[in-house]
């Protein structure tokens, strides 16, 4: 079984500045702008910029009204769900979704960062970078990582014989991996702010980070004894890196990978890489709207609420263009990004043969 595609007929490439890929992206902007899917939802984001604190209020005094107990543990679960939730919402601030002052939307970011214990400008480094060349090879950070190789170059490159097993079965760890990717969130916002590079507001975030992190272990080591503190941190990290983990694995992950250097027009730079998750709105909740995928690289500044309007207006303006739409369901992209993952590591060559390149071999 395999991702459902848009059936297709070959087209040629477009590079980036030519005709007719702006053009086509320009139609589909019009017809989007004009479906009304770019206006503001103030009352829908201000109402969860609301219920952020509310809801962090309500969960330190349960968390303080239950005291020393192993019972905590379930609260520790709570608290991701929390933190995930409200780094999604200061995702979509971070790409201009809930205000239209730049200002607002970054300071939103900037509150809502710390409050997750992240770094805006960190964040915002890495992740403009991605935006601009989702899965090319060399320049996208998200498939540039020290513990898992995304394509075939990573895998073979020189190691030492642990990692060399490591990255071999990387299939089998790359889920679980993701326990500890809340912890990575965490010690790569610190040392971003720490280190020399050019960082925004520096002072501001190194303030917000210091309250969040310093605050919420004073707190949680003040209320439960060391011992049960200790799992309390584990599992609320564990299961805050692998939700976030989850919800970002499936969007690029086993899409083709473009070679460094190639120029793609927009339209398909973004549609092409990039991959829906079939669901009910229960689904566009747990995932912040990141199962729209295709939606948001194309419409970044696009609010949330708007994804699910705007997916068939593209799916069939893609269709028409002959772009593919690619989406499946949720534990489908999961089998996806398992199987690639684990060719990669087994050494196969081009695990996922980028169509563009073999369309433009072709011409």
């Amino acid at each position: 079984m395999t991702s459902q595609t848009i059936p297709t007929r070959p087209r040629p490439p477009v590079a980036a500045g030519g005709s007719p890929g702006n053009s086509d992206f320009t139609e589909l902007a019009r017809l989007v702008k004009l479906a009304g899917l770019m206006r503001r939802r103030y009352g829908y984001y201000w109402t969860k910029l609301i219920a952020v604190p509310v809801a962090t209020g309500g969960a330190i005094m349960l968390f303080v009204w239950i005291g020393d107990t192993w019972w905590q543990m379930f609260t520790a679960v709570g608290f991701a769900v929390l933190f995930t939730q409200t780094a999604f919402l200061g995702h979509d601030a971070a790409h201009r979704q809930i205000f239209r002052s730049g200002k607002w939307n970054d300071w939103a970011s900037l509150i809502l960062g710390g409050f997750v214990g992240m770094s805006y400008g960190w964040w915002q480094h890495k992740h403009t970078r991605h935006h601009a060349n989702p899965n090319q090879i060399g320049a996208d950070p998200d498939i540039d990582l020290p513990v898992v190789a995304f394509t075939p170059e990573q895998a073979a490159q020189d190691r030492a014989a642990f990692f060399r097993w490591i990255i071999a079965h990387q299939g089998l760890f790359f889920f679980p991996i993701l326990l500890l990717e809340g912890l990575s969130l965490h010690a790569s916002s610190v040392h971003r702010v720490l280190a020399r590079e050019h960082l925004a507001r520096r002072p501001v975030e190194i303030t917000f980070l210091a309250v969040r992190l310093i605050g919420y272990l004073a707190i949680v080591f003040l209320v439960l004894s060391p011992d049960k503190a200790v799992v309390f941190l584990a599992i609320q990290l564990g299961v805050f890196g692998f939700y976030m983990g989850m919800s970002f694995a499936p969007n690029h992950k086993g899409m083709p990978l473009v070679p460094a250097g190639m120029k793609l027009d927009f339209l398909r730079r973004q549609a092409l890489m990039s991959r829906n998750i079939r669901g009910n709105r229960v689904l566009d909740f747990a995932m912040g709207g990141l199962n729209y995928q295709i939606e948001h690289h194309l419409f970044p500044s696009m609010p949330r609420p708007h994804l699910r309007r705007a997916a068939p207006l593209i799916a069939d303006y893609l269709h028409q263009h002959d772009v593919p739409y690619t989406q499946t369901t949720l534990w489908h992209s999961y089998a996806i990004v398992f199987r690639y993952i684990n060719r990669v590591g087994l050494g196969e060559r081009d695990p996922f043969e980028c169509p563009l390149l073999a369309a433009r071999a072709s011409i």
